[in-house]
């Protein structure tokens, strides 16, 4: 399946549970230093749209198999 990142480009799932996984732990992910504060917002709103777009995707797959 592919889903289109926050910045418009296409990415390929071939695993969903793997990438859900992945996601889940990268948006949490900090870096330090005086001057990293903008890159951990952008970091951090990338990985959060990522994996709110897989949780999304895994929920309609769910509710599909369930009828």
């Amino acid at each position: 399946m592919e889903i289109t990142d926050l910045n418009g480009c296409p990415i390929e799932i071939t695993d969903l549970e793997e990438a859900i996984k992945i996601t889940a732990q990268y948006k949490d992910y900090k870096q330090e230093g005086k001057n990293l504060s903008n890159f951990n917002e952008r970091q951090k709103a990338y990985w959060t749209d990522m994996h709110e777009k897989l949780t999304a995707i895994k929920s309609r797959l769910n509710n599909t198999l369930k009828f």
